[in-house]
């Protein structure tokens, strides 16, 4: 595949994360602005942190009045899901050079993991597709919560809309899955297992639990269906 080819067939892939984001991301820029962070400040978060959940929580504990402790605590232990992605397109990076799959992983999140996932299960994906998928999406998310920023106050956007878009953007990623009993084992455990969190106040903690319940469902769904 030529250099040209590989960018637009990663372009393509990312097109659908990078439209969810900018839905997602003018909000965060917007939240951001409210406790007084600049565009500069929202471009180098997005850049260096790059994380749509946890840049969502830092503004909603600050208004909240959380110690900043808290707020550190909460955004590192829901972004521990982030290690699981990496260990598990580790594999994929056996054969690149160290500085590709060590940027690779620094850039994965839950939707470009989502994709990544089933293009490389799918067909021909390498590495450099991969994070180039990450790249036009971290380029998205970046661009969106500037302009978030820059515009501030100026516009009213319920901020619930913002977390319709990033529901939105799951339900997208899971009606694309290869329908087989680990999926929907995982499927409905993570839910199930966010839902319960939520009623029990661990909303900072809801994604991780979530993820971990809805994984350990597909292990043993596979055991099972490999027993019988």
């Amino acid at each position: 595949m030529s250099g040209k080819d590989t960018v637009r067939a990663s372009l393509k892939a990312a097109l659908p994360i990078m439209l969810g984001y900018v839905a997602i991301g003018i909000p965060c820029g917007i939240l951001s602005d409210s406790i007084g962070l600049s565009w500069l400040q929202c471009l180098l978060m997005s850049m260096l942190f790059y994380s749509g959940a946890g840049q969502f929580m830092i503004p909603n504990m600050w208004l909240a009045g959380s110690p900043i402790a808290s707020i550190i605590a909460s955004v590192s232990l829901v972004n521990t899901r982030q290690m699981l992605y990496s260990t598990s397109l580790a594999p994929r990076c056996n054969n690149v050079k160290r500085g590709l799959a060590f940027f690779f992983a620094a850039t994965v999140t839950d939707e470009s993991f989502g994709v990544n996932t089933m293009r490389f299960e799918s067909g021909p994906w390498t590495v450099q597709n991969a994070t180039l998928v990450n790249v036009f999406s971290q380029s998205s998310w970046a661009i969106s919560t500037v302009v978030g920023a820059l515009i501030g106050s100026a516009i009213g956007i319920p901020l619930a809309i913002a977390s319709f878009a990033m529901t939105s953007i799951f339900i997208c990623l899971l009606v694309t899955q290869k329908i087989s009993k680990e999926n929907i084992a995982a499927a409905i455990a993570a839910m199930v297992g966010v839902y319960i969190c939520k009623l029990a106040g661990l909303s900072g903690a809801a994604i991780l639990i979530g993820a971990i319940i809805g994984i350990a469902a597909a292990m043993a769904c596979s055991k099972i269906g490999k027993r019988a």
